[in-house]
């Protein structure tokens, strides 16, 4: 591992980084659903992949993740350096965009530029890596630094600008032990559409917050000044109607809110009239479990429990499913869940409605007709 010693400041240590672009936009967004009803972990070959740039190419024998910024001893690390000081930990985690979901908001109006993801935008992985807070202990944090801020290789270009993708965390949460940099998924190395050779993994955070192709992890201060942090992904109620997609007067987005989602059936699927099976996922936020899962077929008035069937862990999904008796015509099934500490989902998108379409967990519903 190398050290320099320089000044506590929000310092850059320069590392050259061999990069190379692979240019496939047609795969920079995509999801492969759903999965079938008892499996927790998604395999990698149908993770969903949400990117701003094309996958760059990285030359892992000259890559260098640099630790700089307000620590005492910035430092540029192999992946062997890594493996020799510290130790490899593992954690079953699901990552969710906050986009997920936002189709639902289209009934309220345009959300001109977003991907309009259904509930495919999530998929759990079983992750291994090094704990962050190893890593930045290791290079010993300043008392200022109160924010972790993450820098991928890859190359976005924003209002004539070319960056790489980036955001931050708080202090506490980077040093929680969920928070890990990783370099496996399911057991393998990652591939280069989900970060190789290494990516952050924020447990219980927007998706967008665990920076892929991660070259650098720089303390700071204040928040990162990266354009996806603080001019997108921020939660913005309020419309500017001189600018209609600006958010940057919004709250950046953290924590994934509790949630839950029917798998099957699917939306717009024909079922004999009878016994209907029904199963989906549910998550609680910030670590909380889920403790109910109800499922409504009269637009909410009665509810009928569901039974949750794998239990996730505190950062992972939980799998439920439930039966219900309907008779022929058409019915829109309603799913909500309940966490740890009573919290539960607001009943419409009109109460979840903000400028970007994020973070939608509405009740969700799905209509099936029944013959």
């Amino acid at each position: 591992m190398l050290h320099s010693m320089i000044p506590m400041t929000e310092s850059r240590l320069e590392i050259p980084i061999a990069r190379k672009l692979v240019h496939d936009p047609a795969g920079l967004n995509t999801a492969t659903w759903p999965l079938p009803p008892d499996q927790l972990i998604t395999p990698a070959e149908q993770f969903f992949t949400r990117s701003h740039a094309p996958v760059p190419e990285i030359d892992v024998d000259s890559w260098r993740l640099v630790v700089d910024g307000l620590v005492e001893r910035p430092s540029s690390f192999s992946l062997g350096d890594l493996a020799r000081e510290f130790p490899l930990v593992h954690i079953r985690a699901t990552l969710v965009c906050a986009g997920l979901r936002r189709n639902e908001f289209l009934a309220l109006g345009e959300l001109p530029g977003e991907l309009p993801w259904g509930p495919e935008a999530v998929s759990t992985g079983h992750w291994s890596g090094f704990r962050l807070s190893d890593v930045l202990r290791a290079a010993g944090l300043d008392p200022l630094a109160n924010h972790v801020e993450f820098q991928g290789l890859d190359q976005v270009e924003r209002q004539g600008e070319q960056f790489g993708f980036g955001g931050s965390i708080t202090r506490a949460k980077a040093l929680s032990p969920e928070v890990i940099l990783a370099t496996k998924l399911n057991g393998k190395p990652l591939a280069p559409e989900h970060g190789y050779p290494m990516r952050v993994v924020v447990p219980g955070w927007i998706g967008a917050r665990s920076v892929k192709w991660l070259g650098r992890i720089t303390l700071r201060k204040y928040p990162s000044p990266n354009y996806f942090q603080s001019q997108a992904y921020r939660l913005q109620p309020i419309v500017n109607p001189e600018n209609p997609r600006d958010v940057s007067g919004g709250t950046a987005l953290t924590e994934i809110p509790l949630n839950a989602v029917i798998i099957h059936p699917a939306p717009g699927g024909v079922l004999p009239a009878g016994r209907v099976e029904m199963f989906g996922w549910a998550m609680g936020s910030g670590g909380r479990a889920v403790t109910g899962v109800e499922v409504s077929c009269d637009g909410g008035h009665d509810w009928v429990p569901a039974s949750i069937t794998r239990n996730g862990s505190a950062w992972s999904w939980s799998l439920w499913k439930a039966s219900v008796d309907l008779p022929p015509g058409r019915h829109t099934l309603i799913v909500r869940a309940t966490d740890g500490v009573g919290a539960q989902q607001p009943s419409s998108v009109n109460d979840t409605w903000n400028v970007k379409g994020y973070n939608n967990n509405a009740w969700y519903r799905t209509t099936v007709d029944l013959a």
